[in-house]
């Protein structure tokens, strides 16, 4: 279970990162991204199906693995904003637009990994929590008396009662 929620979760961050990373690089390297246009609906799906192809791995991933998921989704993303026809550009990355790409992986990697990790290790406190809660409270205590209730046995009766008398150093001595 755990292993597939951290698959989910690092599908829909990879798609969510690709996607507004790749908007804001485009933005910052002098292309034009029209809010209502085609190039926003090319780009949610280039960015959904990149985070249901990355979510369905459901292998552990270390930084590394991250940030090359990240660069193929904002690659996927820039082309699906270049080839709108609102664009002005051309399909050419500017160097200002090629750095903000490249300043991102890294440091979008890191955080996705960090979330990565903090979902699993929510997800297997939670099993935990479930089956502590699911098992049901603890027997009651009962506590075992080494002194048994009742007549006394024979033999103890004897033990008790043969003291009679005085016991000690005879008198003369």
């Amino acid at each position: 279970m755990a292993v597939a929620a951290v698959a989910r979760v690092r599908g829909a961050f990879v798609g969510a990162a690709s996607g507004a990373v790749s908007i804001a690089a485009h933005a910052v390297g002098g292309g034009v991204v029209a809010p209502g246009g085609s190039s926003i609906s090319l780009l949610i799906a280039a960015c959904a199906v990149v985070g249901v192809v990355v979510g369905g791995r459901r292998a552990r991933h270390r930084v590394a693995d991250v940030m090359v998921l990240l660069a193929v989704g904002q690659a996927f993303g820039h082309v699906a904003l270049t080839i709108s026809p609102g664009h002005h550009h051309g399909s050419h990355l500017t160097s200002v637009m090629l750095a903000a790409h490249l300043a991102a992986v890294p440091v979008g990697a890191v955080l996705i990994r960090g979330a990565e990790i903090a979902v699993a290790r929510a997800v297997s406190a939670a099993d935990r929590t479930v089956r502590v809660l699911e098992s049901g409270p603890a027997p009651g205590f009962v506590p075992n008396s080494p002194i048994p209730f009742g007549p006394l046995p024979a033999y103890r009766r004897l033990l008790f009662s043969s003291g009679s008398g005085l016991r000690g150093p005879p008198v003369h001595a």
